[in-house]
């Protein structure tokens, strides 16, 4: 599957393999088995197989490998910062990604000093949570009839699940304290539950978290007409008679560039990076880089109280084994969605005379749901180029004075619900650097009509350019405050489909015709 060689023509390019791009592949595979697919990844492959979460690399060293090789161009590794880098003002990236060297904030506006992106076979999937949630009243996308299919579709191909922690020891005691202080008034869906994952248990108990190759799947593999090729930057989409016909593509290791023709192109890049191919291509919508927007993220620390000892078949290591991974979804009333988890992988003291009974440190975060505004985007010009030598992303954002309410909010809540499961290990709530979610969304966002306030259509294509999609988060045009990744996996779905039924209708006529 992972390839070298260059093709001249090909049904369908992807640009990036990040699970909206694989979705794409996986879709094809199965629904169009005789169209030619090429994809290809700026980063090298970091896992076997390709596109695999790093941390089911089982050896440390070779982990850290990884993640270093995903941190992009240039000096790679020296702008890793741990995650209490906050408190300390310290401009940080976590392990496996790399930040803006300038142009992330301007004068007068809160920017995002801690955008980061990632550069590897599996794009940000290698590295991600793996949380899962289906978005709740306006984060949901209403003008989209089929979306709870497409959903569950969603789920599908990332291998989403609820039973992940099950056997966490601790798991059922921190949903019961927080269902104490939350769940009253709450539809049956919005009550604090297990957080769906995608990840699962192997037979021996391992646990084996979901990244792209999840997604691929055994059919995306097996096909002989799909082919991934790494450490290729795509640097323009060929744009001929309004109509995109191919990529220009740069093979990073020998530094040749190829031209690759295609009946379709689809750019599955990323919130930055996605808009940034479309400009350098000129395909350059009112729309492009704007209704940019990340969740703004609060997080706390609380000690379980009352704990009771642990069964000599407790788990001994690994981050959330615990506690699990719990949800407290997103409602009008409470415009954030909370997630809770096991802070410490490993028994820390907090006191010489005070032991931890292990795993009782919970971390709590609310990611907020951002006041869309049209001038929040992501900017380019023709004089700053990344480190790539593509333009440079700039970023202008600014939260509104509602955004600052509803963080205030999270901050108050945030301590209510450390309370409600234990004793808070400080009594300020720590609000992370703009950019720390990582879901950064908006800036090709899907509408319904081209009225200047969307990139694409409701199959993802981009408007006026046919033969041109684009995918990942930064299709979702509705603020959200729930991890993006299902909900842009479930888009790629129905913007594969699109494809996938025009290749087999031209099939099925030129069957006709030979006959």
């Amino acid at each position: 599957m992972n390839a070298r060689r260059y093709p001249h023509s090909v049904d369908v390019v992807i640009v990036g393999s990040g699970p909206t791009g694989a979705a794409y592949a996986r879709i094809l595979s199965e629904r169009a088995p005789d169209a030619t697919v090429a994809m290809f990844e700026v980063g090298p492959t970091v896992s076997d197989p390709p596109g695999a979460h790093v941390k089911n690399i089982a050896d440390p060293a070779e982990r850290a490998r990884a993640q270093v090789a995903s941190e992009g161009p240039g000096e790679r590794g020296a702008k890793v910062a741990n995650p209490g880098a906050a408190k300390a003002g310290v401009r940080g990236a976590r392990p496996g990604t790399f930040l803006l060297e300038d142009g992330y904030a301007f004068d007068g506006e809160d920017g995002m000093p801690v955008a980061a992106m990632s550069s590897n076979v599996g794009g940000m999937s290698a590295h991600w949570t793996g949380a899962c949630p289906r978005p709740n009243d306006s984060e949901r996308i209403t003008f989209l009839p089929d979306l709870d299919e497409l959903l569950a579709e969603g789920e599908r191909l990332l291998g989403v699940r609820t039973d992940a922690f099950d056997a966490a020891p601790f798991g059922a005691i921190v949903r019961e304290r927080l269902s104490a202080a939350i769940d009253e008034g709450r539809t049956e869906a919005t009550r604090v539950q297990r957080m769906p994952l995608a990840a699962h248990r192997r037979d021996d108990g391992r646990l084996v978290w979901s990244g792209s190759d999840v997604v691929l799947g055994d059919v995306t593999r097996a096909n002989p007409l799909f082919s991934l090729i790494d450490r290729s930057l795509v640097t323009s989409v060929r744009i001929e008679g309004g109509r995109a016909v191919g990529v220009v593509v740069r093979d990073l290791a020998s530094g040749d560039e190829h031209e690759v023709a295609a009946r379709f192109v689809v750019v599955a890049a990323d919130a930055l990076r996605t808009p940034q191919l479309l400009w350098a291509s000129n395909v350059r919508p009112h729309a492009l880089g704007r209704y940019l927007n990340d969740q703004a993220q609060i997080v706390f620390a609380a000690r379980l109280r009352d704990m009771p000892p642990l069964g000599a078949d407790a788990p001994a290591t690994g981050l959330a084994e615990y506690s699990g991974v719990s949800w407290v979804p997103f409602t009008e009333g409470m415009p954030f969605h909370g997630q809770i988890m096991q802070l410490d992988a490993s028994p820390i003291p907090l006191a010489e005379d005070d032991p931890v009974v292990p795993g009782s440190i919970v971390g709590l975060g609310l990611f907020c749901a951002k006041d869309l505004q049209a001038d929040d985007r992501v900017a380019f010009d023709d004089e700053h180029v990344d480190g790539y030598g593509m333009p440079a992303p700039r970023i202008h954002y600014t939260l509104t004075a509602r955004d600052h309410e509803v963080m205030e909010r999270a901050r108050q809540e945030i301590v209510r619900l450390g309370e409600a499961v234990g004793d808070p290990l400080d009594s300020r709530p720590v609000t992370l650097p703009l950019g720390s979610s990582l879901h950064y969304q908006g800036s090709t966002r899907m509408g319904v009509v081209d009225d200047g306030t969307s990139v694409c259509d409701t199959d993802s294509q981009v408007w006026g350019v046919p033969g041109l999609s684009v995918a990942g988060n930064g299709v979702i045009p509705t603020s959200t405050a729930c991890n993006p990744t299902l909900t842009s996996v479930a888009l790629a779905v129905r913007g594969a489909r699109k494809i996938a039924a025009v290749l087999a209708r031209e099939q099925v006529d030129a069957a006709s015709v030979s006959v």
